[in-house]
């Protein structure tokens, strides 16, 4: 029997995935959503790396409510990426996430374009975390995690 979080959760995935049909504006996703987190906690890194911690833990009790399975990988991903921000340098960890910033929105709107379908998340902010989880299905449904 699925429980309510299971149920949210394959619902907000479901409803992600009506605007991400298209497989090249998948594989785009699959690319330029890690791009954002990465470039996002960077951002954040650059005014205080607790700052970055603490809107990791944050994001991280959310998709705890929503999934363990996916909880623990996001996890795992933050975890990588708040590593590979701490070893960059000081000076260059905000140059380098705006322009992975940039870039990687770039790389969304243009997915969208050849999609023919708006960013989910214009119609609910929620789908900024859902769309990390959207990628991480993928991988799961491919080594045959539950989640």
């Amino acid at each position: 029997m699925e429980t309510v979080a299971q149920r949210q959760i394959h619902s907000l995935l479901a409803k992600y995935g009506e605007s991400h049909l298209n497989h090249t504006n998948e594989l785009i996703h699959f690319i330029c959503i890690p791009a954002i987190v990465f470039s996002f906690l960077g951002m954040i890194w650059a005014l205080h790396p607790l700052a970055a911690i603490a809107v990791t833990v944050v994001s991280l009790l959310y998709y705890f409510r929503l999934s363990v399975p996916f909880a623990l990988g996001m996890l795992l991903m933050s975890g990588a990426m708040l590593w590979m921000l701490s070893v960059l340098s000081q000076d260059q960890v905000l140059k380098v996430s705006l322009a992975v910033f940039v870039v990687a929105w770039i790389g969304q709107f243009i997915g969208h374009k050849i999609e023919g379908k708006k960013p989910s998340f214009f119609d609910d902010l929620r789908f900024l975390l859902i769309g990390p989880l959207f990628v991480l299905s993928f991988l799961y449904r491919r080594f045959h995690i539950a989640y």
